[in-house]
């Protein structure tokens, strides 16, 4: 877990049209906040860059002594509208006036739209159906529930399994953990249920293998025959490289799925509504999910979920016995009406494709300059990843990315703590609304922060 220092110190003044460093940073005055938080929160929660955020308006964060940053975190993936979007904000107001707050899920006009919406952006509308909920754990947790519950009715106890895959990350509640490819998030559980089984990803990088032989020895090895397993999950793209599937081993996938009865979920808390160049991550795979888990970028702002499948799997739970405190909360879910209709309004899916052209190439020749210590670099759309290994080797240096990372926020470029099993993964994901000019800046920034940290290691 990435340690950042609260010692304020002396950085560089900048001044520029998207960035202000005008004080210490930390901010001396921040400090109190920080103190206070360390009494009332478990230290989990300390684990990102010190900043107190005061405002957050398109690909710009703020705070309340004069500083700026360009946002390489949209949040957490969440913002690919922007931050602050003011329609989203009169959409909201509206609501508020209108004094309508929580409806559990007693019908309100709102939740219709949107999931009309959802399902219109369905592989097929007429046969898709729409859950909506608060978190993406919630999300992936229905995805397992619905797969198990399909399987059981349809074939029998036998077909059982859950398959995912090393290192995926589907949230943080049991079942999410249980489906989730990190040893260290499970070892609480102690016993463990048998049913949920990890394959290797075919990253290209940390497992050079990436036929989907492996995935079928794998399952051998583990005595799983395909007839009994339930369902699969992966995310679009495992959020620690991003690492994307290559396409013929996701077509495999879904032959195999299809051939069984398989039930195949993909989920797209990340990737979904335009953050890789598509509406959705799986369709640059040519796939059909039968399950989608969507969360973060569908509302670029306010907690909300859902999953979009296939209307016989969703249909298995009667009335009342598959539903959520939260599900279609009026305030979140006028915020995901706005944010789609100014996804596709504004055809940020596309932006992020033609940005995402310019950043991969720069992000390549960054990674050029630096062969011995910057490994591997994947990206799509607004969305890359930059590992950071031990001088002409594979082994993770989550110390030097660390130090990068810092070297960014000192410079007025925000990103969320390294990412990946060790923490090596400098993660980059701004909003896809941000300015042509304002990413080349950023992506000079990030040079510079590089340079100037391999440089000082000699």
């Amino acid at each position: 877990m990435a340690i950042y220092d609260l010692t304020p110190v002396e950085v560089p003044k900048i001044e520029t049209k998207y960035r202000s460093i005008r004080t210490k940073l930390p901010v001396p005055e921040s400090l109190p906040i920080f103190a206070a938080l360390q009494e009332s929160e478990p230290r989990s929660m300390a684990g990102q860059p010190p900043i107190v955020w005061d405002k957050a308006e398109d690909f710009i964060v703020s705070d309340r002594w004069g500083n700026r940053w360009i946002d390489w975190s949209s949040g957490v993936l969440i913002t690919n509208a922007g931050h602050g979007r003011p329609e989203i904000r009169a959409a909201l107001r509206e609501v508020i006036d209108r004094g309508l707050l929580a409806s559990y899920v007693f019908v309100h006009e709102r939740r219709a739209r949107l999931a009309e919406m959802l399902r219109a952006l369905s592989p097929d509308p007429a046969r898709y159906r729409v859950f909506l909920m608060s978190t993406g754990s919630e999300a992936t947790e229905n995805c397992i529930k619905l797969s198990k519950t399909y399987a059981l009715a349809k074939h029998g106890a036998h077909k059982k399994y859950f398959v995912t895959f090393h290192y995926a990350f589907h949230g943080r509640t049991m079942g999410a953990q249980l489906a989730g490819g990190w040893e260290k998030s499970k070892e609480w559980m102690v016993d463990r249920d048998r049913t949920f089984v990890q394959v290797p990803f075919p990253d290209g990088y940390k497992n050079e293998d990436t036929s989907f032989d492996l995935f079928l020895k794998t399952l051998a090895e583990k005595g799983v025959k395909p007839r009994d397993v339930a369902g699969v999950m992966t995310e679009t793209y495992q959020g620690g490289g991003p690492d994307f599937l290559p396409v013929e081993y996701a077509q495999k996938l879904e032959a195999l799925c299809r051939e069984h009865d398989i039930v195949m979920c993909y989920d797209e808390v990340q990737a979904g509504f335009g953050r890789t160049g598509k509406m959705f991550g799986f369709e640059h795979y040519g796939v059909r999910p039968d399950l989608i888990a969507c969360g973060k970028g569908i509302s670029s702002s306010l907690p909300i979920s859902a999953v979009i499948g296939r209307a016989d799997i969703m249909d298995l739970y009667a009335p009342g016995s598959m539903t959520s405190t939260h599900s279609g909360s009026p305030l979140p879910v006028a915020a995901a009406i706005v944010n789609l209709e100014l996804i596709q309004k504004e055809r940020l899916y596309e932006r992020a494709a033609r940005l995402g052209e310019i950043m991969l190439a720069e992000l390549k020749r960054i990674r050029e300059k630096h062969p011995q210590s910057l490994g591997c670099l994947q990206g799509k759309g607004l969305v890359a990843g930059i590992q950071v290994v031990k001088p002409g080797t594979k082994t993770p240096d989550p110390e030097t990315a660390l130090r990068i990372n810092i070297a960014c926020f000192h410079k007025g470029l925000l990103m969320f703590a390294p990412v990946a099993a060790s923490g090596e993964c400098l993660k980059i994901a701004p909003p896809l609304t941000i300015a042509e000019d304002a990413l080349r800046e950023s992506l000079a920034v990030f040079e510079s922060a590089v340079d100037e940290v391999l440089k000082s290691k000699g």
